[in-house]
């Protein structure tokens, strides 16, 4: 529908095929399925002509996919090479050539619906096989029966047109015959509403180094031409027109995934120690619950930040107690993670699942969100905290709450969690009784009443993104004052000290959970503040680990105590980014560093 074209956050979720991160421009690809013709054929010659007809479409077809192979030889990959080989061996198959020339015989119909009646009887075929790699081969058929289709037309295959800019093409599915034809240098991924992890799309995605999604089912009716989208591959996710916040995270996805090199992998098995014993926790932040297997995959121990607003954006309908508690299932007590953090919804601001009703704010940013959010709709906020607690029963959880900025609304979130427990309990509901509270220190109020608010509390977890621009008074993703983000700022690194120290002497654990923790420019710093917990991008985590690993708290404590002596932010960036150097040469390419 129209009025959808500009919805933010759209997410739609199917397999992912092929791995790795992209941002780009949508094409929507229309493979030109016609409506397929139906006509009497009342001759003997009027047969003769059609069956005519019909074998020079299995000429004109042999002819374009053995130029197709020609061209799928020239740019390498050999599984595309075999699928067009397929694809030929079928064009000449006696018993699919005999099948429809005996449909125009007997049933007197053209050859587009004997065509049309001979693949609907190799679908049945197919369908009620159980082996799914032998289901997907129906594709095979189907595919040719459209080149011949559109033969016996007297089209062509349709290419992308030409484009300034490299596309994201959306499409019901794709052949290898499709992205032959296609403009391969300006493609930058591919989304289907069809396919599997053994489709054609995602052998050629695969082959070409492309990331793709597949079975999304409906990509065709929600994306339109020139939308913004976002491919993840790893996880199975695509996203239509993102917000300018989820862009800059995923763009931080991208670039991680673009860096991250298979001799790194080798360190997300082992855990973070310094050479001199020093362990720190290492944790992945996560969006969607698709991205855990690549959360375990790089090195998780454990969730350090489950962002539960999704499960709110891009519905019609607000989600039931039920809707949360499956998603919170699926991340709490799963294999290979000792824990999952989820976090409150961060709703309000600019960030609605519908219109709430609520007077236009002159900066939602610092308005009514989060926390604030959460206290003002009570039952909403019941309803998730009812799911998280139920989850709870199956593993170790820990409940965050974020954009606390004093001691009233810890107390008053704790109180509510307090009573829907209670209630629980009445009702016979297992609860986890091992549940930590923690609050997200993201507000200066909140960093400098950490004391008090360490009574209140089982951890603390610092979300340097809000953190950094509420302390150094600037948007973060306003293109005019990014100059002025420095997570080195003396304040900010001050900021962070004063946090972790308090809690400690409360004997509470500190994380981190900001883009900060997974960048590896800042890990010796962090690790001489001892910051317990380190959450991150699950592809950052590899190369935080090997830093970790290949370094000792002594020789961070010297480069934090020479840093803190600097007044300027520009002074203490230039001497560490030249230290990391120095002591990992190699390591920071692609960092910035």
């Amino acid at each position: 529908m129209p009025e959808e074209k500009n919805i933010k956050n759209t997410v739609l979720k199917g397999i992912g095929v092929s791995p790795g991160v992209v941002t780009g421009r949508a094409y929507l690809f229309d493979r030109l399925d016609a409506q397929i013709s139906f006509y009497k054929l009342d001759k003997a010659v009027q047969k003769t002509e059609e069956i005519r007809r019909f074998r020079e479409a299995l000429r004109a077809s042999e002819r374009q996919l053995k130029e197709i192979k020609s061209k799928l030889t020239e740019t390498g990959g050999l599984e595309p090479i075999y699928i067009m080989d397929v694809h030929i061996m079928i064009l000449k198959d006696r018993s699919f050539v005999a099948n429809v020339v005996r449909q125009i015989r007997e049933m007197s119909v053209n050859a587009e619906w004997a065509l049309r009646l001979t693949i609907d009887k190799y679908r049945d075929i197919f369908e009620k096989m159980d082996d799914e790699y032998l289901r997907d081969r129906f594709n095979d058929i189907r595919d040719v029966g459209q080149m011949i289709l559109r033969n016996l037309a007297g089209r062509r295959q349709e290419k992308i047109a030409p484009l300034g800019e490299g596309v994201i093409v959306i499409a019901a599915d794709l052949s290898p015959a499709d992205t032959a034809q296609m403009m391969i240098d300006k493609v930058l991924g591919f989304a289907t509403d069809m396919g599997s992890k053994t489709s054609h799309t995602a052998i050629v995605a695969r082959s070409i180094a492309i990331p793709a999604v597949v079975g999304l089912e409906k990509a065709t009716r929600q994306v339109r031409t020139n939308d913004l989208i976002i491919i993840d591959g790893t996880a199975g996710l695509v996203i239509v027109n993102p917000d300018p916040e989820l862009l800059h995270r995923y763009e931080e996805k991208r670039r991680h995934y673009q860096t991250v090199r298979e001799e790194e992998l080798k360190y997300a098995k082992y855990p973070a120690v310094t050479k001199d014993g020093c362990r720190v926790r290492i944790a992945g932040n996560i969006e969607f619950i698709e991205e855990i297997p690549s959360a375990v995959a790089h090195g998780a121990e454990g969730i350090g930040l489950y962002r539960t607003e999704f499960i709110y954006i891009n519905r019609e309908e607000l989600p039931t107690e039920e809707d949360h508690f499956l998603n919170y299932r699926r991340v709490i007590g799963v294999e290979g993670l000792e824990w999952a953090t989820i976090r409150t919804f961060d709703l309000g601001g600019d960030k609605f699942f519908s219109d709430p009703k609520l007077a236009k704010e002159m900066n939602p940013q610092m308005g009514l969100r989060a926390i604030r959010f959460c206290l003002k709709e009570i039952n909403l906020f019941k309803v998730q905290l009812r799911a998280i607690l139920r989850a709870s029963a199956f593993g170790k959880a820990r409940i965050l709450f974020p954009m606390i900025s004093g001691i009233e609304e810890i107390r008053a979130a704790k109180n509510i969690l307090g009573e829907v427990r209670d209630d629980l309990k009445q009702q016979g509901i297992a609860v986890g009784g091992d549940i930590e509270i923690g609050v997200m220190i993201e507000v200066p109020s909140a960093a400098i009443i950490a004391a008090e608010l360490a009574r209140e509390v089982d951890f603390f977890s610092i979300g340097t993104n809000d953190l950094i621009q509420y302390v150094l008074a600037i948007d973060r993703i306003n293109d005019q004052v990014t100059y002025l983000y420095e997570p080195l700022h003396p304040a900010v690194l001050r900021m962070i000290g004063r946090v972790v120290e308090i809690g400690h002497r409360a004997g509470i654990p500190v994380a981190m959970c900001g883009e900060m923790a997974g960048d590896p420019t800042y890990t010796m710093i962090l690790l001489a503040m001892e910051i317990d917990e380190l959450s991150m991008n699950p592809l950052a985590i590899p190369k935080v680990k090997e830093i970790i690993r290949e370094t000792t708290l002594k020789e961070a404590r010297r480069l934090l105590r020479r840093i803190m002596k600097m007044a300027s932010a520009a002074e203490i960036r230039e001497h560490v980014e030249k230290a990391m150097r120095d002591r990992f040469p190699g390591l920071l390419a692609g960092n910035g560093a």
